[in-house]
């Protein structure tokens, strides 16, 4: 079906036009070696939750997301891209790192160096000029971590304050934070791991948030170090969690009566 709807292009009448064509993209990726076949099923997984978002973006994450991006602006930061992320929003990312002068580095779970190396093209033809996490020679590991994804860029991840991680595991995430870094992270089940150990924490379609992001970066980028910090300094990741909960457990009563 998806085949058959990306041959003939979706309806823009169709009520889920967007998704059937962030789906067909996916499908695309998969085909042409970006992402992994559990890349599919993780998407899967995050669209059960957006449903109960009503796939748009509640106040509550725009708030979370201007957190993040004053984060971003205000350190030594680093873009962590999956296949995933870079099929769905390659440009976006290119876009944001240049606004917030964060680098970019490929971490992939179900590593693959022809991947990688696909993902890479795919950035630098969204305007990407560094893209870390490829050359073995700089690669060091998340000390504990026993994943794929313990290997990082010594001139990246390694060196960064910050670490975006959209679309990220749990158990790198803790060990991020065993090294001292700031995590956050864009993750549409506010009950995951990833969302209860990250610093900020968006609960969110990423299609949705980098371009908000984009959108607040420019919006931000006069501000002082002393006014990111302070819309930094007011924010709790776990009461935002909490209201994000309150949120969708609303909706689906609202959406049963």
């Amino acid at each position: 079906m998806l085949k058959s709807l990306t041959r003939h292009n979706i309806p823009k009448e169709h009520p889920r036009a967007n998704s059937l064509k962030i789906r067909a993209n996916l499908s695309d990726s998969f085909d042409n070696g970006i992402i992994s076949q559990f890349g599919l099923i993780a998407h899967g997984r995050g669209e059960a939750f957006d449903y109960i978002l009503g796939e748009t973006t509640p106040k509550i994450s725009l708030k979370t997301i201007h957190v993040a991006t004053a984060q971003l602006l205000l350190s030594n930061s680093v873009i962590s891209v999956n296949g995933n992320s870079a099929a769905l929003c390659a440009k976006s990312i290119v876009q944001l790192a240049n606004l917030t002068n964060s680098k970019i580095e490929i971490n992939l779970f179900h590593k693959s160096k022809t991947r990688a190396n696909k993902i890479s093209q795919l950035l630098k033809k969204h305007g990407a000029k560094d893209v870390y996490g490829l050359n073995t020679k700089y690669l060091t590991k998340i000390p504990g971590l026993k994943s794929n994804r313990k290997y990082i860029d010594k001139r990246g991840i390694f060196l960064s304050d910050v670490i975006f991680v959209p679309l990220e595991d749990g158990d790198r995430t803790e060990f991020l934070k065993k090294m001292n870094k700031t995590v956050i992270t864009v993750d549409l089940n506010p009950l995951s791991r990833t969302s209860a150990m990250s610093d900020i924490t968006i609960v969110d379609n990423l299609v949705r948030v980098l371009p908000e992001m984009i959108k607040q970066s420019r919006n931000m980028s006069n501000l002082s170090k002393s006014d990111l910090q302070k819309i930094i300094k007011k924010f709790n990741n776990k009461k935002q969690l909490n209201l994000i909960l309150k949120y969708m457990s609303k909706r689906l009563i609202d959406l049963s009566t």
